[in-house]
């Protein structure tokens, strides 16, 4: 069984407490698909509750570090140089409509450098963690990009563009190609989890684009953890302002560039 260090260990109490109130939230989803009102504003307080408690939780550990998190914004510590990255509910699409597929995600970026991640799926209790220099995990176990080196045989996940955001006519011939060349897409909604799954092998690769910095922080981790390459969709170093990412494990990264990038 892997020994998590004391700072894992305050990212995972901080991500198992919030997640109880998901938990909890989430079985009232149902119900609340045939109200009136809805549960959009349901799902918008459980979104706040769960980064209220992380917060809590993280600055009674580390009181110096400071934030920025998907609800509330950036706060400034007292060390400037070290910050949380927090993305208190991922996938809130799939939450608001009674999808079991969503996370927790907390990255601790110092110097502009990830150090420290944790995602945590409540529903399937998947726990991914991730430390520079100490591999990657899932529940304990140590977990490794796929070792596959073909695209005819790799499974590829990405976002879709909804709604006006994205660029749609650049996506759709990505998606030609790689509908081509792999054995298949998925979207499942939620990027951290889909970085999750590059780690532990499940998919060969993940691209998005128009991201923020907390859906991708601990992911980027996680995959460079776990043996797998991480950049932007030119090849270059993925950096979270960008807001794209292409994931994948070592061998691919060339040829799924190739059909997803710029």
């Amino acid at each position: 069984m892997a020994m998590r260090s004391p700072l894992i260990n305050v990212m995972c109490k901080a991500a198992d407490k919030a997640a109880r109130g998901l938990r909890r939230d989430f079985g009232e989803v149902e119900q609340l698909q045939v109200s009136q009102k809805g549960p959009a504003d349901f799902v918008s307080n459980a979104d706040h509750k769960s980064e209220r408690i992380i917060k809590e939780e993280l600055k009674k550990a580390r009181p110096n570090f400071g934030f920025l998190m998907e609800e509330s914004g950036t706060e400034v510590g007292p060390d400037p140089d070290t910050r949380w990255i927090v993305d208190p509910l991922d996938g809130t699409t799939n939450f608001l409509h009674g999808i079991p597929h969503f996370c927790i995600s907390i990255g601790l970026e110092v110097r502009g450098e990830i150090t420290a991640a944790v995602i945590f799926d409540p529903i399937k209790d998947e726990l991914f963690y991730a430390e520079k220099g100490a591999g990657a995990f899932l529940n304990d176990r140590r977990i490794r990009v796929s070792g596959r080196k073909n695209l005819h045989e790799s499974v590829l996940a990405t976002g879709i563009p909804f709604r006006g955001h994205g660029h749609i006519e650049r996506f759709q011939k990505q998606m030609d190609k790689a509908m081509r060349e792999t054995a298949g897409v998925r979207r499942f909604g939620a990027a951290a989890l889909d970085l999750a799954y590059v780690a532990c092998g499940r998919y060969e690769g993940f691209w998005e684009e128009f991201l923020s910095p907390w859906d991708i922080a601990a992911g980027i981790l996680l995959v460079k953890e776990a043996g797998g390459y991480v950049s932007d969709l030119r090849g270059k170093p993925a950096i979270l302002a960008n807001g794209e990412i292409l994931a994948t494990n070592n061998t691919l990264h060339a040829p799924i560039q190739n059909l997803v990038g710029h």
